[in-house]
C-alpha cells in the first residue's frame, strides 16, 4: 500500500515498532544503511513481536543507492521539522514513499532543500522539538491510509479467529 523509508535509523525498538505498523497496514519498510543496530537485534524483534517474519522489508546499502532507484518525486514525502507544510495537506496515494531520517540527524538537509514541496511536518506545541520516530511514522501513515481507505484489507474478527 505505502513505502516507509527509514534513513539510517539508530534506535532498534523504534524500527521494530515501525515494522509491526507496516505489517498491519500492508506497507513495505525500506531501511537505509548504515543502521545503528544489527537487524537481528533482540530489541528490534521484541518491539516487532511475531510480526517481523511477515514484514515486507527492503534494505539499501546507502541513501544514494535508494535514490538511484526511487528518486524524490511527487510520490515521495519527507518527514521533517524543517518545513511548515503540514502532513495532513499532503495528497497521499497508494504506493507513495514516505521518508524519515534518523532519530538523531533527520534527513539530509540538501535533499530537503532541493525538494521543499515534498517536505511534510507534524504540528507540535511550542515546548517540544520533535516526536518519537515510531509515533511520527504512525501519525503520517494512518493519515495516508485514511485518504486511501477504499480497498484496504482490514482485520476482521473472522480472519483473526482463522489465524488462531
Amino acid at each position: 500500500m505505502f513505502n516507509i523509508v527509514l534513513v539510517e535509523p539508530q534506535i532498534p525498538p523504534n524500527t521494530g515498532t515501525i515494522g509491526r505498523l507496516c505489517v498491519n497496514l500492508g506497507a513495505t519498510l525500506h531501511l537505509v544503511e548504515p543502521l545503528g543496530f544489527d537487524i537481528d537485534d533482540k530489541a528490534v524483534r521484541r518491539a516487532g513481536l511475531d510480526y517481523w517474519k511477515d514484514l515486507d522489508l527492503v534494505i539499501w546499502e546507502s541513501f544514494d543507492a535508494y535514490l538511484a532507484v526511487h528518486p524524490i518525486s511527487k510520490h515521495s514525502y519527507m518527514g521533517t521539522t524543517k518545513t511548515d507544510n503540514l502532513y495532513f495537506n499532503a495528497p497521499f496515494q497508494k504506493g507513495d514513499h514516505i521518508l524519515f531520517g534518523s532519530e538523531t540527524k533527520g534527513l539530509d538537509e540538501k535533499v530537503l532543500l532541493a525538494h521543499p514541496e515534498q517536505c511534510i511536518t507534524i504540528p507540535m506545541g511550542g515546548k517540544g522539538r520533535s516526536l518519537n520516530l515510531g509515533i511520527s511514522v504512525g501519525v503520517v501513515l494512518y493519515d495516508a491510509l485514511r485518504q486511501n481507505y477504499e480497498g484496504f484489507e482490514k482485520i476482521t474478527i473472522e480472519n483473526t479467529l482463522e489465524k488462531n
